[in-house]
């Protein structure tokens, strides 16, 4: 038998990480569908859940023009192939076990450097606020992407009831800590509760949404329900999901993935593909759903966003504040 060591095998025969976990999951998904021979003759598409129940429409909504052009992902792909640790690991494990999750009532603390802490509930943003449809592209830092019509609203327009004052420099969100009910949390994968953070002129951006749904209806709870961060020209893992806590901070958050590996994942976590993943290359990604065999699409800085949020970040070293 020859064995390669690690300086014998060509970058060329390594097989890409975002293919590896696809296929990881395709195979997965077509073990549970009893799929046999002509495995590799299928589409991805094929062998994902096929979600039948459908959430409650949001109405009325107001259509924006954001992202109009983009091939939008099909609802199936989007609510069946999903990172959210606090129900599983697996891409799959958030669609089979995030239906004992209890969305209502749901309230979202809000307090620290600010003049009227307090809280809101669930009821209250859907009534409150004017519900647009954006059409955002959602990158994963595993070089896979999403187009999604998320449902929502400006961050920034919640923050401002609550009246930040000049102590606050950044905004921390925390995901809701229930093991019984997010089975996921039971595991040390993640030092729990999930917390993501901003930086308040990021937060106050107008791109920056917060998300009560998507194609039109409430969040499933594999997505984030009943309300999530999307963050449009940042990697995945900055979109936290199922928010209950908003705290207004002096000081840069210690977040999730930063506090828990440094050096691959960062803080501010911009789109960069002049900045590798220390495992893989962003250069390039596939959007999920056209398959493994489709091909790929450059990377663009800041996820496509560049006009509306380089000026965020003049003057600093992205090689360095990634």
């Amino acid at each position: 038998m020859l064995i390669k060591k690690p300086a014998d095998i060509k970058s060329s025969e390594i097989t890409d990480y975002a293919d590896f976990k696809q296929r990881r999951y395709f195979i997965k998904q077509a073990a549970l569908l009893g799929i046999g021979a002509g495995l590799g003759s299928l589409p991805l598409q094929s062998a994902a859940k096929n979600t039948d129940s459908r959430s409650r429409p949001l109405k009325p909504l107001l259509k924006t023009s954001y992202g109009q052009g983009l091939k939008q992902t099909s609802y199936d792909d989007i609510t069946s192939y999903n990172n959210f640790y606090e129900f599983g690991t697996g891409k799959s494990d958030p669609a089979d076990a995030a239906h004992n999750l209890k969305t209502r009532p749901w309230n979202i603390v809000v307090e620290g450097e600010c003049e009227a802490p307090g809280e809101i509930g669930i009821e209250e943003i859907l009534s409150g606020f004017v519900q647009e449809e954006r059409i955002y592209r959602l990158r994963c830092v595993e070089a896979w992407a999403m187009v999604v019509p998320w449902v929502g609203f400006s961050l920034g327009d919640l923050l401002k009831r609550f009246k930040p004052t000049s102590r606050a420099k950044y905004v921390m969100f925390e995901t809701l800590f229930d093991p019984d009910q997010m089975p996921g949390q039971l595991r040390n994968t993640l030092d729990w509760p999930y917390t993501e953070g901003l930086r308040m002129d990021e937060a106050m951006h107008p791109l920056a949404l917060l998300s009560t749904g998507l194609y039109g209806e409430e969040l499933p709870n594999q997505n984030g329900a009943p309300v999530r961060l999307v963050i449009p020209w940042k990697y995945g893992f900055k979109s936290i999901k199922s928010i209950v806590k908003i705290r207004f901070t002096e000081t840069m958050p210690k977040t999730t993935w930063w506090q828990m590996q440094p050096k691959e994942y960062g803080f501010y976590a911009n789109v960069n593909p002049q900045v590798d993943h220390p495992r893989w290359s962003q250069k390039k990604h596939r959007n999920i759903g056209e398959g493994i065999f489709s091909g790929k699409h450059e990377t663009l800085m800041f996820n496509g966003y560049a006009d509306e949020v380089a000026g965020l970040y003049k003057g600093m070293d992205l090689s360095k504040y990634f």
